[in-house]
């Protein structure tokens, strides 16, 4: 199945959504990626939704990623005797580490890490951002914090520290237990939430041990102050507007939205623009033109993916908002202007044998005017080079491994195909000639440009290109 587009779509799976029906029809309407969020799921629904997209994989004979999203530390304030309290704007506000039930004026804070790290003038936000704070003075028991926003605090509300680096684990006991069960199934992605520093992601590679590609979530300030290192250690980049949005001005996401992306794609890691990009239809058929103009703005920067939240998990329309989605892509991607945007922000290539194969692969291929770029790739690194010049032909991406497969399903412009590793040159020619002409990306006579490595089937090792015409004695071999 080719998709008229090169953006990629991530669905999240839940309620709305994560049966086989549904997974079937998602898939159809455009989606690549299903993330799965381990806030709401248990290993055993993990489990059989695992087992849907592996059976559609098999029906549709093309690699489905997925993605699963940590829940990450939660940090929450306790409990009220009488189940809220008002706050009202001037009022100093005491969280205590002593266990109690909170009151008038005094909440109890079960997170000693939290005495440990704020300092006066610090913001404290609770509720999503509901209730705003600064903080007067902290000690290792008490926080004195003035109440800047009026309003009911009910209990168990959580608590977020924009100006505050936490001395907590990126990691919990639960998250731990998640990713050792989403491994050993094979998913091809982890997500890692409310990523602070680089040590975080260094933590979770230790952990995956190669098995699935770490994709750190970008949705803390202490984050943005080390994101070339999250980037250059990470696999994958996601844009969490939602929490960013919280923790920091809103007016200021959008062009931080643009810095992450092109310091992913000058990285050639793939980076995901998340949350509330169709939010309205969670309950609505159709989307707002802002949010249309929100989607068609991710493309234009050259995103690898745009991701629906909870507008595929709990919404009444899960189906039409991938097939919305699906539609803005494809208009943006024939729209005039498309083309330019995308070559103005064109990355020169590092100086190493895969970037110059992959530039010198997509001047050939323009210049020319090719079918198709195809790419030999074991662990995915040609195929992701080749997308980070973001050529306007299509690229094929062909491994023997279908992890590799199932990783690349997120990465912009490629179309995954599993397939033996050719027997020799000719055979890998012939190879790439054919699967060109069943996906549908060239006709008998039209030429395409390959790479791989020699020696066949040597993870990175991409030290060749091969223009080939595609004829028609290229389908009776093999």
């Amino acid at each position: 199945m080719r998709r008229n587009r090169r953006v990629k779509i991530v669905a999240t799976l839940g309620p709305a959504s994560n049966n086989e029906e549904t997974i079937r029809a998602l898939f159809e309407a455009g989606a690549d990626v299903f993330r799965i969020n381990m806030s709401h799921t248990s290993h055993d629904a993990l489990r059989d939704v695992h087992a849907i997209v592996r059976k559609v994989e098999a029906e549709f004979s093309r690699p489905i990623g997925m993605l699963v999203d940590l829940q990450g530390p939660k940090l929450r304030i306790g409990k009220f005797d009488s189940g809220a309290i008002r706050l009202t704007e001037g009022d100093i506000l005491s969280f205590v580490r002593r266990e109690s039930v909170g009151g008038l004026g005094r909440v109890h804070l079960p997170h000693p890490e939290i005495f440990e790290a704020v300092k006066p003038g610090h913001t404290l936000l609770l509720d999503d951002g509901k209730f705003r704070l600064r903080v007067l003075e902290a000690s290792e028991v008490r926080i004195d914090a003035e109440v800047l926003t009026s309003g009911m605090l009910t209990s168990r509300k959580g608590i977020s520290l924009p100006d505050t680096v936490i001395p907590l684990a990126a990691m919990t006991e639960k998250d731990l237990s998640d990713v050792e069960y989403a491994l050993n199934l094979g998913v091809a992605w982890v997500a890692l939430s409310f990523v602070q520093r680089a040590d975080d992601i260094v933590k979770a590679r230790k952990l995956a041990r190669g098995r699935a590609a770490i994709m750190a979530k970008i949705e803390k300030p202490s984050a943005l102050s080390h994101l070339a290192h999250i980037i250059d250690l990470a696999d994958g980049i996601m844009v969490a507007r939602g929490d960013l949005g919280v923790e920091m001005p809103v007016e200021k996401v959008p062009g931080l939205q643009k810095q992450i992306t092109r310091a992913a794609r000058l990285a050639g890691k793939p980076v995901v623009v998340a949350t509330q990009m169709l939010e309205s239809m969670i309950l609505a058929p159709a989307p707002t033109r802002a949010e249309v103009s929100d989607v068609a703005t991710a493309v234009f920067e050259g995103a690898d993916a745009v991701m629906l939240s909870a507008e595929s998990a709990v919404g009444k329309y899960p189906v039409e908002a991938v097939a919305t989605m699906d539609r803005v892509a494809i208009e943006v991607e024939r729209d005039p202007l498309y083309e330019a945007i995308i070559h103005a922000q064109r990355i020169p290539p590092e100086a190493t044998g895969a970037d110059a194969i992959s530039a010198a692969a997509r001047t050939v291929a323009e210049t020319l005017n090719l079918a198709a770029i195809i790419c030999y790739t074991a662990s995915g690194t040609t195929s992701q080079r080749a997308a980070r010049e973001r050529p306007p032909q299509p690229i094929i991406a062909l491994t023997p491994i279908p992890a590799t497969g199932r990783k690349l399903a997120i990465v912009w412009g490629l179309h995954c195909v599993l397939t033996d590793d050719p027997r020799d040159l000719e055979d890998m020619v012939a190879k790439a000639c054919r699967i060109a002409y069943q996906e549908g990306f060239a006709l008998p006579g039209q030429r395409v440009i390959i790479t791989a490595g020699v020696p066949l089937g040597t993870p990175g090792a991409t030290n060749l290109l091969r223009m080939a015409f595609v004829g028609d004695d290229d389908f009776e071999r093999v």
